[in-house]
């Protein structure tokens, strides 16, 4: 995991000097100044890769060292129970068709946003609150 978290700081440092240069050279060749969707679009890239970057940063620090961060590590090594998973359940389909709906309402009428708006807080809230059975369940 180190290392894919070194890839990702060295594609976030790329993505911004990329930006700057896209930045830089629309600005003084294109006779509208800087480019307003690829500039932008580089600076939203650059944040999603240290966003990522920056989450397997602190896994690193806050679990032990995985088969993919020693020298002599074998795939095997990371066998076993990688989390806790619901098998089934319909709460990403409502949160899915949520916002769906949302982006479809902003292209074809606002009625359609307001049903995806309530199609996603319903799938939302029944997504985090799945595994909430009560303060006294046994």
């Amino acid at each position: 995991m180190r290392a894919t978290a070194k890839i990702f700081w060295i594609l976030a440092v790329f993505f911004l000097i990329v930006a700057i240069a896209y930045a830089f050279l629309t600005g003084r060749y294109e006779p509208m100044g800087v480019e307003p969707v690829g500039f932008p679009a580089l600076l939203a890239l650059t944040g999603l890769s240290v966003m990522i970057a920056m989450a397997l940063s602190l896994t690193i620090k806050k679990n032990d060292l995985g088969a993919s961060d020693e020298l002599d590590g074998e795939v095997s090594d990371d066998s076993g129970v990688q989390g806790s998973f619901s098998p089934y359940s319909w709460a990403p389909l409502w949160a899915a068709l949520g916002g769906a709906l949302c982006f479809l309402g902003v292209a074809a009428g606002w009625w359609i946003f307001a049903f995806g708006v309530i199609f996603a807080i319903y799938g939302i809230l029944t997504w985090v609150m799945e595994f909430s059975v009560g303060q006294h369940a046994h």
